[in-house]
């Protein structure tokens, strides 16, 4: 089964880095929520993490929810690990829960493909929007246009002009066995 446009989330409950569960979908429902599949290491995600935490910050007001997910074989990839996390949402001061997803079964329920994957959920829990969060990660003057376009849409009720850009960045780390 695969996660296309206008689907309803694939359910899921997954810690944060603080033991905080968290579920999808959401009740009650936000008037959006954007999921980021995301881990420690990969320059893309680096580079866009500013460019993230502005669009948390300016939307969270606005009762948009925000969720990372580290999908990453932590096994062969010890900078993806929960302790890792734990330490990169302690130490940016991280305004993002994020998430361990250890089986991998939420990234490969999303169809997470890299990181940073971003997923727009509109206030029915339905996937509005896929992809990157703008156009080039080395340009901090896009300022995530695609992910900010997507949520000003859903947040006005219409369908994001914009709703499937292609994802850039590190490949998620699978595990060997998946």
């Amino acid at each position: 089964m695969s996660f296309e446009l206008g689907d309803p989330v694939p359910a899921f409950t997954l810690t944060d880095t603080e033991g905080m569960s968290h579920a999808a979908p959401a009740d009650p429902a936000p008037q959006a929520t954007v999921i980021v599949v995301t881990c420690n290491h990969c320059p893309y995600v680096v580079a866009w993490n500013p460019r993230l935490r502005a669009v948390a910050e300016d939307y969270a007001p606005r009762d948009v929810r925000f969720l990372a997910i580290g999908a990453n074989d932590a096994a062969r990839y010890p900078a993806d690990s929960p302790a890792a996390m734990k330490r990169f949402v302690d130490d940016q001061h991280w305004p993002i829960p994020y998430l361990h997803d250890e089986s991998q079964a939420v990234a490969t329920a999303l169809g997470a493909q890299v990181t940073p994957h971003v997923f727009v959920l509109d206030g029915e829990q339905r996937l509005r929007y896929r992809g990157a969060p703008d156009a080039d990660h080395e340009d901090p003057s896009q300022d995530a246009r695609y992910l900010r376009d997507a949520l000003d849409a859903v947040l006005a009720g219409d369908e994001p002009a914009i709703a499937d850009t292609r994802p850039r960045g590190c490949s998620v780390k699978w595990k060997p066995d998946r």
